[in-house]
């Protein structure tokens, strides 16, 4: 069986949907964000603030390249992740990516505060425009996309348990 990275949006449930993903199908979990914080020492908000965000993204990327799995493996990416054509393509080696597609109208609701949460977004931008923008990478790097409008997280576990992982 091979690894599955989820990715997409800040709050679209990577993190959460991965853990009980790992648990249903008899995997182990890495969650990058946290990659980078133990890499770096730091929150990804602290990260965020002292080097801006081109040189988050360097850290995020030496972070994706670090990853190597030993045994098959749900990877929950950081919603930013995408930007990194040499990262994604490094866990898709031995991978199928699921996009966990949200709708703006959730995203909006869940990322109330989105400086505390480390996301990465430039000097003038909005939910809607990081949406606008990390879309079509989302869809670039997706093997499979889940629609989560009117899901809980079990019914997302159980419609990617449900695909096949094996080529």
């Amino acid at each position: 069986m091979k690894n599955i990275v989820l990715i997409g949006m800040p709050a679209s449930g990577k993190s959460t949907i991965g853990v009980i993903l790992a648990k249903v199908m008899g995997m182990d979990f890495l969650d990058a964000d946290l990659v980078i914080q133990k890499r770096e020492k730091k929150r990804l908000a602290d990260i965020i603030d002292e080097v801006g965000v081109e040189g988050f993204l360097k850290v995020e990327e030496e972070a994706l390249l670090s990853i190597e799995t030993q045994h098959p493996t749900v990877i929950a990416t950081g919603g930013s992740a995408v930007y990194s054509e040499k990262g994604m393509n490094h866990l898709k080696k031995e991978a199928k990516a699921v996009y966990l597609e949200v709708s703006l109208e959730d995203l909006k609701q869940r990322l109330s505060n989105i400086k505390d949460r480390g996301v990465v977004v430039k000097k003038g931008q909005g939910v809607d425009d990081i949406y606008r923008e990390r879309i079509p990478l989302y869809e670039k790097y997706q093997d499979f996309t889940i629609y989560e409008k009117g899901k809980t997280p079990e019914n997302i576990v159980e419609e990617i348990s449900n695909q096949d992982f094996s080529s």
